[in-house]
Parts: structure tokens; sequence; C-alpha cells
């Protein structure tokens, strides 16, 4: 039969057949275009995050913007690449062996690179030093400070906290400023910007007062700090960079599958110096769900982080622990409880799309947010946080994208600094 013309439709004895048209039919013909448009897309899209992958090739995966755990990957990766090209870091001499004199100075370990990072004593200290190393292997550095984005102050606050001769804290912050007063008077690079260039990187709890004595490094110069607290005074965001604080492991080549995953939640720590961690291990110490042990565990410590869903970083004496990272690298989504922590890489990596985090006020409510997670939420965050693990590992000689680089890149973003010239 023939469709009616728009005249005939009009007209009243058609009105019926007009009705039906619009109110059954018409919808259909949608509803089939509609259908067949979403699966015409879903043949032309890649899934949202690929598959975790086992190479050791630390080469991008790009993600598609509505899983990224990136805040914009495109924008970040583009001037990642320019930083690659163009980012040139000067080292101070002290730094390097071949410029020892025949008499070296006693202090001379306090600059050069740890001849063995792995040591039991530098465990949670290990990124301070593998930046180091990472840094002097690396195609930034240039000996020609006339071509340099920044200066690097290669003190170790964590070689001096076990130096016999600087090892409390009012020795170290007086070596600190007594060596900044050293090469502002020695070279004119200091003197240049006010030290608003130059950086030192420490991991131990002390470094943050070992500028306490000299304003212009307090107040200008760059701290690449593991505690990285904007509640601490001696801490500015925008100034300072987040480390993370990474404790030295093998490399795995892909964590536990969610499958294998029998416990919900894990946590192993002091709780002596921590009212958070004290308030958790009362209220969810005993629960059957939870496996939390404020003091010696029966579950080994790497075993709580393979064997479960969730893993909680609980603040300590500092905001920061290996914790974070620890359950990073072993696949287990970090619960961060932790107020005034700024994470690292918060300004390129979305937290909230691989771990969740909580305030502190949080914790009576910690199990109905915990089980209240939706399956397939979950595993959003455990593949975004596959995605992410390559960001959080030091590496001999430095790879693209990994702690280093990402350190680096905060540097990066705090370059253009206007200096003074004769």
């Amino acid at each position: 039969m023939a469709l009616p013309s728009l005249r005939n439709m009009l007209r009243s004895r058609h009105r019926k057949w007009w009705n039906t048209y619009f109110m059954i039919i018409s919808p259909l013909t949608l509803l089939f275009i509609a259908s067949s448009t979403i699966s015409y897309l879903r043949r032309q899209i890649p899934p949202l995050i690929p598959p975790p992958s086992n190479s050791r090739d630390h080469s991008p995966t790009t993600p598609t913007p509505a899983a990224t755990p990136y805040h914009s990957w495109e924008v970040f990766n583009a001037d990642y690449q320019q930083m690659l090209n163009k980012l040139k870091i000067y080292v101070y001499p002290d730094a390097f062996e071949s410029n020892r004199s025949s008499k070296p100075s006693p202090t001379a370990a306090v600059f050069l690179p740890n001849p063995d990072p792995f040591n039991p004593k530098t465990g949670n200290y290990y990124s301070e030093h593998a930046f180091k190393l990472a840094l002097l292997r690396s195609s930034l550095v240039t000996d020609r400070p006339g071509e340099a984005d920044f200066f690097f102050m290669p003190f170790s606050v964590n070689v001096m906290r076990y130096h016999p001769l600087v090892r409390s804290e009012s020795a170290i912050s007086n070596f600190v400023a007594s060596y900044v007063s050293r090469i502002s008077s020695d070279s004119g690079h200091w003197n240049a910007s006010g030290g608003a260039d130059h950086f030192f990187v420490c991991c131990h709890s002390v470094g943050r007062d070992a500028a306490s004595k000299h304003a212009a490094l307090r107040n200008n110069a760059i701290q690449i700090t593991c505690s990285s607290s904007y509640f601490q005074r001696l801490y500015t965001p925008h100034k300072d960079v987040a480390l993370p604080q990474v404790w030295p492991r093998p490399d795995r080549e892909a964590p536990d599958p969610p499958h294998r995953r029998t416990e919900l939640v894990f946590f192993a720590g002091r709780a002596q110096n921590s009212g958070a961690r004290q308030e958790v291990l009362r209220l969810w110490g005993n629960d059957s769900m939870f496996r939390i042990f404020g003091g010696h565990s029966s579950m080994p410590y790497e075993e709580g982080f393979r064997r479960s869903r969730y893993c909680l970083h609980i603040k300590g004496y500092e905001v920061n622990t290996a914790r974070v990272v620890d359950a990073i690298h072993f696949g287990c989504v970090p619960v961060l409880i932790s107020n005034y922590y700024d994470l690292p890489f918060a300004n390129i990596l979305d937290w909230t799309k691989f771990s969740i985090v909580l305030n502190q006020h949080d914790i009576p409510q910690l199990k109905d947010i915990i089980t209240s997670v939706p399956e397939e939420t979950y595993l959003d965050l455990y593949r975004n946080l596959c995605v992410v693990r390559k960001h959080f590992r030091w590496s001999d000689v430095p790879r693209r994208y990994d702690a280093f680089h990402m350190t680096a890149y905060q540097l990066w973003l705090r370059r253009g600094l206007h200096r003074v010239t004769s």
C-alpha cells in the first residue's frame, strides 16, 4: 500500500493512520537507526583500556578519553616529548667522582651517587638516590650551564643523616646553608635567579628542615621531596615537587589478576605514631572482611598486597609512606587515608581513576565505602592501576615515562624563569 501524501494525512479520514504512524512506526524507525549506528561505532572504536601487557617495553599505550587515568593524555604526551628534546639540567661538579681531589673532603660522600642504593639503610629513602643515579645517566644533563634550565644541588640528606660529621638536624641545615653560600659566591648561576632555578632532592622527613637556615633556598629553590604535605610550613605545592616514595624491588612482569585476590582489604604497619591508624585498628581491626595488623602481621607483607583487592595507606608520622607505591607495584588498589597529601604527579594522573581517596573523617564509614564499590568499578580501577605502574618505577638507565622522567617533567612545568643577565 502506498503511503498517503501529507495533504491526505492531514484530512480527517487519515487522522487515525497519522496517529498510528507517529506513535508506533516512527519511534521504531528511529530506534532501528540508533541501534545500527551504535553497532557500527562499536566495531570502529577499540576497547577502552588495553589489557595489561607483560612486555618490558615502556612505550605508552594511548588511552581513550572515557577510561584514561590521565587528566589529558594528549596534552601531557605532546608536552612530554618537548621535554625530552629541550630540557637541560646542570649538575654541580661535586656529584662527579672525576672531580674529587687527591685529598677529598671528609664530606665528599654527601654529594656522590650512592654506590649501594639497595642497602637496607636506604630502603625508605631509595627514591632520593635513584633520582640522582638516573639523572647522571640521562640525556638531560648538560655540562654547559649557559644552556641549562635548572641546576641540581646534589647533596643527600639521607647520607648526611648517617654521616658522623653532620648527622644531627641542626648540623644538616648548617651544612646545607654553607653549601649554598659557597656555590652562590663561586659562580653566578645561583645569583642570576635568586636560586629559583635550583633544586635538591630528599626523601627523609628531616629534609624539609634542611633549607630552614638559608632564606633564599627555603623560599625560592625547588624541593623535590617524598614528604609532600601542603600542611607543612616548608612545603609549597606550586613551587615544590612531590616525589613518589618507592621501596627498591625487582620488576614484576604483571600483578596478580583480580580473580586470584581472595582478601578484600589489607594493611600492616605501626600505629604508635598515628591517630588515624589507631582509629582504623579500633573500628575495623577485628572485622572478618579486613586483614589489618598494627604490629606483627600473620600474613607476610608482600603476600598481603598480592592477595588483596584494596590496600590501605594510612598517614603515619608523615603523609607519605612506601605503601602507596607498594600497592601500585603489586596491583592492589590503594585506599588513601592521609589528609593534606600532595599526591605525586597529580597534575598528570587522575588518582580517582586508580585509587580511592578518602578523608580521615571517613574512617567510621570505611567498610561501607569499600563494600559499596561495584564490581565493574573495581575492575576499572585495577585496569587503570596497571596502566600507571610504569610511572612509579625507577630504572638503572632511565626509561621513558618512568619515575625519573615523570619527576623531570614536573621541573619542565616550572621552567621559563626570568634570570638576571649581566
